[in-house]
């Protein structure tokens, strides 16, 4: 996957403080000297991230007043929450885990043949990344709904909703997923055979185990792009410096 370009970061970074309530909605942004001073980049890229935040209808470019936060619209009913793929994660880990729990005691051997099927297409290398992903998601919401509870089963449907439509969510998981496949693979075998073995224990903390592991995936993950941002930036100091002083 390709490094962001840079304004799509300062954009990114603009939205972090629109968010922390820094810059509310209908106040004016900074100029663009002194965002650039503040974030560490050019005028230009300054520029370049407050268009593509108006193209995503994030603010509002008035020529010769400035530039403005425009008032998010109100949640439509039934519209997925805005929330984090660690949040997403961490209650997946407490929601699935009971939904094996729940269906280690309830599961036929048909329904063990057709996981084990799911789990074979996750790990064919001829079925292709859509397909990878497509098996991994029935294979959750197979587990749901032979837990056979109908709250349950709607909870973990929506959980990949937000999984696979909330773009930041999809993002991190891909990132993840994409790296980490032998690993996957085998967390869900050790979930099949705890499910085969009709123990809802072992059932419950083999999952509870695979987002485990993948939660602290995504934290490494985390703390590599932002020592990458470090650097960007320790980089762009030492640059500003060298100019100034004719090194």
């Amino acid at each position: 996957m390709s490094e962001p370009r840079l304004y799509q970061s300062i954009a990114a970074e603009i939205v972090a403080l629109i968010e922390k309530g820094e810059f509310p909605p209908g106040s004016r942004l900074p100029g663009e000297r002194d965002l650039a001073e503040r974030l560490g980049v050019s005028r230009v890229t300054v520029r370049e991230a407050e268009i593509a935040l108006e193209a995503q209808g994030l603010i509002t470019i008035k020529t010769g007043s400035g530039v403005y936060v425009k008032a998010r619209p109100a949640q439509a009913p039934g519209a997925l929450p805005d929330v984090s793929a660690f949040d997403l994660t961490a209650a997946r880990a407490v929601i699935e885990a009971e939904a094996a729990a729940m269906a280690a005691s309830r599961i036929t051997d048909d329904e063990v043949a057709a996981l084990a099927g799911l789990i074979a297409a996750m790990v064919d290398p001829t079925s292709g990344e859509a397909a990878a992903s497509e098996a991994d998601r029935q294979f959750h919401l197979s587990i749901a709904r032979i837990a056979g509870n109908p709250v349950v089963e709607h909870c973990v449907q929506l959980i990949w909703r937000m999984r696979n439509e909330l773009p930041r969510v999809k993002q991190v998981y891909a990132n993840v997923c994409h790296n980490d496949d032998d690993t996957r693979d085998e967390e869900h075998t050790a979930i099949l055979d705890a499910l085969r073995a009709r123990d809802p224990a072992g059932a419950r903390l083999a999952m509870r185990n695979h987002f485990q592991r993948l939660f602290e995936s995504m934290l490494e993950a985390t703390e590599n792009e932002a020592l990458a941002e470090i650097r960007r930036r320790t980089q762009q100091d030492r640059e500003r410096f060298m100019a100034a002083t004719g090194h």
